[in-house]
């Protein structure tokens, strides 16, 4: 990459990513449900936040390291779940889990992976959830979660807003399918993919959606797994203390990066109801809509745990494969350590409730 259009932020990666990355994968990955009301929100509501920093605060050694579940993280960021990530590169999600790594970070592997949940286990040293879905045939499911286990991953974040895939119209213009190329290769155990058009694979996932799935579901997996268990998809206070109830380990207040139920609250706004729902029983993350450290920083001081960010680590990717993606954590740590210092904030662990005005 010359020195001329090195990127400086996630922006610069977001518009060299699309003039890389074919029209029909590009809506697959950036587009949302419908009108998209909610996609735009994400960002959106960010920028509504106002920072009121502290002065003359001791900030010559700024600490933006905290833990997640216990596991420590050189800044509050991690990589949310992200399907077939060989869209965009071949390495996919060995190369993003190999960035995480690199950062310091957690990565959060979706089941919708373009590699086994296996290999991208083996291609990075560094700390990884599996994402899952609690699918109709809980044969399926139990054997994901015993072959995470067994790779070693070190929580699992079930999702649990999509009891029926939302309305993408991008794709539907687009006529949107995966290449050849790209297969779920997590499924080979469970349906022949090889020589296969991807429709088939599609039908079969269709069939093992639940749309019946209840909090029952929820103790069950808990009761088969000596893992932590994450629910993903929580926008309702309600739910969040549920959640809590059934005693989960986190929650990650989430609306699917916009690709579900349009019109929902985007993140940002729901977090602080939830984090007060939730009452310090479980740890609190958010993903969608971050895009700059001091979008980090308004997440903590509003109760967040950690980020997750998705779509601006998949541009990175697209960009430089595995170097694009982890420059793309490069910036947004240091650009988060800078804005922990120009708030008066010496701690990532200790960022105070009144940093945000509304």
């Amino acid at each position: 990459m010359s020195r001329s259009v090195e990127p400086v932020n996630l922006a610069d990666y977001e518009a060299l990513a699309r003039e890389r990355v074919e029209p029909g994968a590009w809506g697959y990955l950036t587009g949302g449900a419908e009108d998209e009301v909610t996609l735009r929100d994400n960002l959106a509501a960010y920028q509504r936040l106002r920072l009121l920093p502290r002065v003359l605060v001791d900030v010559s050694s700024v600490d933006p390291a905290t833990t997640v579940l216990g596991q420590r993280v050189a800044f509050p960021v991690l990589l949310a779940p992200t399907a077939f990530q060989s869209l965009v590169h071949p390495e996919g999600e060995r190369a993003s889990a190999r960035a995480a790594a690199a950062a310091g970070t957690i990565a959060v592997v979706s089941t919708m992976s373009g590699y086994r949940l296996e290999d991208v286990a083996a291609a990075s040293p560094g700390p990884k959830w599996f994402q899952l879905y609690c699918y109709r045939e809980r044969d399926v499911t139990r054997r994901l979660v015993e072959r995470a286990e067994a790779a070693g991953y070190g929580a699992i974040c079930l999702t649990v807003d999509l009891p029926r895939v939302g309305n993408r119209e991008r794709d539907l213009r687009n006529r949107f399918s995966l290449p050849p190329t790209v297969r779920p290769r997590n499924f080979e155990d469970f349906v022949d993919l090889e020589g296969q058009p991807n429709e088939v694979f599609f039908e079969y996932i269709q069939r093992l959606v639940d749309p019946s799935l209840t909090w029952d579901a929820v103790d069950w997996l808990r009761s088969i797994t000596r893992l932590p268990v994450l629910l993903k998809g929580i926008l309702s206070p309600a739910d969040a203390k549920r959640a809590a109830d059934h005693g989960v380990a986190g929650i990650v207040v989430s609306n699917h990066g916009g690709r579900q139920l349009d019109g929902v609250p985007a993140t940002i706004d729901a977090l602080p109801e939830i984090v007060q729902a939730v009452g310090g029983r479980a740890e609190v993350l958010v993903d969608g809509g971050a895009r700059r450290g001091t979008d980090v920083l308004k997440a903590l001081a509003l109760g967040a745990k950690a980020v997750l960010i998705g779509r601006p680590y998949v541009y990175g990717l697209a960009v430089d494969g595995e170097a694009g993606a982890r420059r793309v954590l490069e910036i947004l740590k240091a650009e988060f350590e800078l804005a922990l210092a120009l708030a008066g904030c010496a701690s990532a662990r200790d960022v105070p409730r009144e940093l945000v005005r509304r």
